[in-house]
């Protein structure tokens, strides 16, 4: 049976960018895979968004060698700025001053070495302190009507647990993620009973797959401290929260939404096609330049 606790707001979010991003090269050869556009946005610019449609007001990004051009992407443009006032670009001009909403700070810590995802969210720890935060991968871009993000804090401040973003993935395919097992407590909430990383599809307890969203509770630090290398070599993000099940309850949220896997060059097309589909400004020439020019020529 789940249980309902009280606890404080999520006001901060960790983004871990420091990946090398070798499934894009050579286009992130010298920038990070987190600045690859969707349609007129980098991937990091989505993944903010949702942090604060969610109420989170602290980015926290674990950043690596080649991420420069992110903590420049959030800073103020002086020369921009100028440049679009003095010619009138009004609309341009709010673009540009609104990437990172006011009210909202930005700060960046550095990820030395790659040693997996359970790593990079140890060393926001001391930008974190005692509260709960979210985990967010700008590689997942999720889009829906609500922000998974969003939903997944409401999960949280209803039952004060750890909320581990989750979808049904059919087949094999399922061997590329985490996977969870659980009991099911209403239609989308599930109460954790394992995890486990890219199990083999004939081993794997679910059909749930984990995505890059999560709501923790600061008890997953201790558990990241004691992580000894596991799959890859690397500091699994994972195994820390299965062992934080022998202390605490920890719940899986089937959200709602449409998720493109921008991590792999397929999903950051359909995602640009998709999205591209539904914006204000190209929408309908891209719909008809689908429809009339490039199925007529394949």
């Amino acid at each position: 049976m789940v249980h309902v606790r009280h606890g404080e707001k999520v006001r901060k979010a960790v983004f871990p960018v420091a990946g090398m991003g070798t499934r894009f090269l050579p286009a992130t050869k010298a920038s990070p895979k987190e600045m690859m556009p969707v349609v007129d946005k980098p991937l990091i610019q989505y993944a903010v968004e949702e942090a604060v449609e969610a109420g989170i007001t602290e980015m926290i990004f674990v950043t690596g060698r080649t991420k420069r051009s992110i903590a420049d992407h959030f800073d103020k443009a002086y020369e921009l700025e100028h440049q679009l006032e003095q010619r009138g670009k009004k609309e341009l001009l709010a673009i540009a001053q609104n990437v990172v909403p006011k009210g909202v700070s930005c700060t960046y810590i550095r990820q030395t070495e790659a040693l997996g995802l359970g790593h990079a969210v140890s060393t926001a720890g001391h930008l974190v302190g005692d509260e709960p935060f979210a985990v967010i991968l700008a590689d997942d871009l999720i889009h829906g009507k609500k922000g998974a993000v969003r939903q997944m804090v409401e999960t949280y401040e209803f039952y004060k647990s750890s909320v581990i973003a989750v979808q049904k993935v059919e087949g094999p395919e399922i061997s590329s993620y985490g996977v969870i097992s659980g009991t099911k407590q209403t239609d989308r909430v599930y109460l954790l009973d394992k995890i486990v990383e890219k199990p083999a599809f004939a081993d794997a307890p679910s059909n749930m797959g984990v995505t890059g969203r999560y709501i923790f509770t600061p008890q997953i630090f201790s558990h990241l401290a004691r992580l000894k290398p596991g799959a890859g070599a690397e500091f699994q993000l994972t195994d820390a929260i299965q062992t934080l099940l022998s202390e605490e309850q920890v719940l899986a949220f089937e959200y709602e939404g449409i998720r493109y896997d921008c991590g792999s060059k397929m999903g950051l097309l359909k995602a640009n096609i998709e999205l591209g589909l539904i914006h204000h400004e190209i929408g309908t020439d891209l719909r008809n330049y689908l429809k009339n020019e490039l199925i007529d020529n394949l």
